[in-house]
């Protein structure tokens, strides 16, 4: 079995979700997103762009139902017995989300039963088909990513190797990038680096850039050449075992310019400020708050965003965001061994220059631990 956690662990995950079932007032909840499936009992597939739910009561007790493409998959990656995976087959008229009904019902089920929304394991097709077959549900899409938010030992483990390629991506990317050089070699270079470190893919695509489209926050089609003197925007991630840790940086092509080096001189004091800020029990509002002041005071109130970062977990397509993200005026409180990605992003369109800088920290008893081995500094090539 290709286990990434240990059984007890799993059964000790479980055991506080069937508590949190039951605390929410439910007797059971639909689970649609893949993160809860593969938190709960690590079921790790792309099979949630089907129709796929995993049923988990008050009592315990869970069941999966999916397609047969992802039985043996369920078996080879989870937890999982046979008498607990339940499929439907693809045939004209189906309708799973009635076969869903028949399985909640089987497994005793009577009461108030909450369902995961906010995921993109469940269409607005599927979601509205489940509501026609199941009746009144109980919005629950917080309930799973409040137990997955502090990280275990094991977990942190996962992300601590995903930081050490993310590293080695820069590397790679460092030695790739020089006048001429091809983007889809950079990309190439770096994708290779986690491979070959034994990670995966990441939960969604490495977003690299030069020219105009470094001040671009998306991944785009088509790959150019750099020139002689240009920029180069980075966003990527290490992954181990799903788990990711996120890191971002512009490189300089050539000389850097006064502006650049005034630029990147913000990035890395809205860095070090909202280092600073991140403490279990403040409010995530407050490291928002620091990036935008480090920021505004140089002058760069027009070329910032309006979010400076997320939490990192096990995060599955077509975004590797754990939300919510640090934005103004977000109370929740941060916790120790949570893990943040945390991105200084400028994009001055005005002047045409980008100058982004990030990295993940986890969070401990009196402050942050920076994952990467390279300090924020100005890379020129």
């Amino acid at each position: 079995m290709a286990l990434h956690f240990t059984p007890e662990e799993f059964a000790d995950r479980q055991s506080h979700a069937a508590r949190a079932v039951a605390d929410a007032g439910l007797e059971a909840i639909l689970l649609f997103a893949p993160e809860s499936h593969y938190w709960l009992t690590g079921y790790d597939t792309f099979g949630f762009a089907m129709f796929q739910c995993m049923v988990l009561t008050a009592g315990g007790d869970i069941a999966l139902l999916t397609r047969p493409p992802d039985r043996l998959q369920a078996l080879e990656t989870s937890v999982l017995t046979e008498g607990q995976i339940h499929l439907w087959v693809d045939r004209a008229g189906v309708a799973p989300a009635e076969e869903l009904k028949w399985l909640v019902s089987a497994m005793g089920v009577r009461g108030r039963i909450g369902i995961e929304t906010r995921t993109a394991g469940l269409t607005h097709a599927n979601g509205r088909a489940v509501e026609a077959a199941m009746g009144e549900l109980v919005e629950a899409s917080d309930l799973m990513p409040a137990l997955r938010r502090v990280k275990s030992p094991a977990e942190i483990a996962h992300i601590r190797r995903a930081a050490e390629l993310s590293d080695d991506a820069l590397d790679a990317a460092i030695a790739t990038a020089r006048p001429g050089a091809f983007e889809g070699d950079i990309l190439a270079a770096m994708q290779g680096a986690v491979f070959r470190g034994g990670g995966g893919y990441a939960g969604n695509e490495f977003i690299l850039g030069s020219g105009s489209t470094a001040l671009l926050c998306r991944s785009h089609a088509g790959r150019r050449h750099l020139d002689a003197t240009d920029q180069l925007t980075l966003e990527w991630a290490g992954t181990h075992a799903r788990y990711h840790a996120a890191m971002m940086q512009t490189l300089v092509i050539g000389t850097p310019s006064d502006a650049q080096r005034a630029m990147h001189a913000a990035a890395q004091e809205a860095l070090e400020a909202c280092e600073a800020a991140i403490r279990p029990g403040r409010p995530m509002s407050e490291v928002y708050d620091a990036h935008a002041r480090a920021f505004d005071a140089h002058g760069f109130q027009h070329a910032r965003m309006k979010a400076c970062g997320y939490p990192m977990g096990a995060i599955f397509a077509p975004i590797w965001v754990e939300f919510p993200m640090f934005y103004e005026g977000n109370a929740l409180e941060m916790q120790e061994n949570q893990v943040f990605f945390l991105h200084m992003i400028l994009m001055d369109d005005t002047a045409g220059l980008a100058m982004c800088l990030g990295h993940s920290v986890l969070v401990g008893a009196n402050g942050i631990e920076r994952l990467s081995r390279h300090a924020p500094d100005l890379i020129s090539l």
